[in-house]
């Protein structure tokens, strides 16, 4: 984190370097779009326009991006407890009908490759009407087919464009104040993570008592109301990176080059592959220890530790604020210590005691969290200009982890038992906290790779955030008297309040 003197030296240059009305009166003269693809219009409360104030995140739009984000990337997850049922009415082995889940996931990393980088080319507003548009009519052949070939292609189509999430993770960093980054970006992952469990749930309930058909027609039917919502509130804005000749292609590359040298995004990306192989592995074998001895417990019980994970979930809000109070790095540490006591807890506790089980979920589900948004909100700060490309590389890693963490939990559960297990995502939790120690906070910025210094620490950090939030205060302050010049966002690729509006 940047000391007093870099801040201000940073913003003298971007007062030499931003381009606002005064400076280019043609920004004001500029016929900015008042409709979405050319034919809807844009209510007008949500348009765009230069000498407009900028747009409040309030509670509402923050708990729309935590709603859409719920209720689209389900998509991944509502075939999950409807194999058996699957299988039967298509007729095939459950071999076959595995598939689907594969190709759903399949389908979503390649999204969150080739479309979630899209929010630093194009209008995110736009966007996101697209893909969820796009994510809602391909849920409807799964509702009404009978061929499991159409079936498999369209599930892999709907995970393609299921990304939703990872284009309001990036826009939600840009819309909600520096000081309260971490705040907005808690309630969207506590959306993705609702996601997971009410899917399972809903799908679960509704094929027990009907048929399979009615929880993709259920998604449809949520779907389209993320579609309205999002028309009926997501504020319009320029696309990112205007006038610097970026191109898509350019934006995979850029995207690749983040991947290998950035110090902080690769920290950032190897720390939550541990936590996300922890925390899955952790998920799928909890049916198989609470199945077996000593607890032997149904399958509905089973399923309602579910609904304990979703209460750990909705501290989502709370665990945001913790992160605001404290530097992203040491709110990082705070969780990756705070993940290992939980970790022993269930080592020692799990086969023994239920409570042992209750509270390692708590725990667990919580701190993982607060470790997710932390170190998202880190990295979010390293490029404003290209964070919806950081965080595919971000939540790429997650993806990676969540793979490793199934497959390795499974094989391990299976072959040496439930402590082993717990040992093992225990070894998850060591390796979080020994990589970010390797590299602590008040490490120089440098645009030469050979220049940015890989581990070590420089300092704590406490003195500097202390500084930068005074900083921060002073600078809200004159932005609500009025003093700050209106900007376009992405105009100025080196202008971290464009993207913060």
């Amino acid at each position: 984190m940047p000391d007093e003197n870099e801040l201000q030296e940073e913003d003298a240059n971007q007062q030499a370097t931003a381009i606002s009305p005064e400076q280019d009166p043609t920004l004001l003269e500029k016929q900015w779009p008042t409709t979405d693809f050319g034919l809807i219009p844009i209510p007008e409360r949500l348009q765009y326009h230069p000498n407009k104030p900028p747009f409040h995140f309030g509670l509402l739009l923050n708990a729309s991006f935590g709603f859409a984000s719920t209720f689209v990337v389900a998509n991944l997850y509502y075939c999950q407890p409807l194999l058996i049922q699957l299988s039967q009415s298509f007729n095939v082995s459950y071999d076959e009908i595995s598939k689907v889940p594969t190709l759903v996931q399949a389908g979503y990393a390649a999204g969150l490759l080739l479309i979630s980088p899209l929010g630093d080319l194009v209008r995110r507003r736009q966007l996101i009407l697209l893909i969820v548009l796009l994510s809602t009519t391909l849920s409807i052949p799964l509702a009404v087919t009978s061929s499991l070939t159409i079936f498999l292609t369209f599930s892999f189509l709907v995970g393609f464009v299921s990304v939703t999430p990872q284009v309001l993770l990036p826009l939600a960093a840009d819309l909600a104040p520096a000081h309260k980054r971490a705040s907005a970006l808690s309630v969207v992952f506590a959306g993705l993570l609702f996601g997971v469990l009410i899917a399972r749930v809903f799908a679960g309930i509704i094929a027990q008592f009907t048929s399979w058909r009615v929880v993709y027609f259920l998604a449809i039917g949520l779907q389209a109301v993320v579609l309205l919502g999002s028309w009926a509130l997501l504020p319009d804005y320029p696309a990112k990176n205007q006038g610097t000749g970026m191109t898509y292609q350019k934006i995979l590359w850029t995207m690749g080059k983040y991947a290998v040298t950035e110090p902080v995004l690769i920290q950032a990306c190897l720390v939550n592959m541990g936590s996300s192989a922890s925390f899955s592995a952790f998920w799928v074998t909890l049916t198989f220890l609470l199945g077996g001895d000593p607890y032997n417990y149904s399958t509905l019980v089973i399923g309602l530790f579910g609904l304990v994970g979703m209460f750990g979930v909705a501290m989502g809000p709370f665990v945001g604020k913790a992160i605001d109070a404290l530097p992203a790095y040491h709110a990082s540490l705070v969780a990756c210590i705070a993940l290992i006591i939980f970790q022993v807890v269930q080592v020692i506790g799990n086969g023994i005691s239920i409570a042992a089980v209750i509270i390692a979920v708590l725990g667990l589900d919580i701190f993982r969290q607060m470790l997710q948004t932390s170190l998202a909100s880190n990295i979010f700060s390293i490029a404003p200009e290209a964070r919806a490309r950081l965080n595919a590389v971000y939540i790429l890693s997650l993806f990676i982890g969540q793979v490793t963490g199934t497959s390795a939990g499974t094989y391990v559960f299976i072959h040496y038992g439930w402590r082993a297990c717990a040992l093992m995502t225990l070894g998850f939790a060591v390796w979080q906290i020994v990589l970010l120690l390797a590299r602590g906070p008040g490490l120089d910025r440098s645009d030469s790779v050979r220049g940015k210094r890989w581990i070590g620490w420089n300092g704590t950090g406490l003195e500097r955030s202390r500084k930068t939030q005074k900083l921060s205060d002073v600078e809200e302050k004159d932005g609500r008297s009025g003093n700050q010049t209106p900007q376009v966002e992405g105009l100025d690729t080196k202008t971290h309040s464009n993207s913060e509006r």
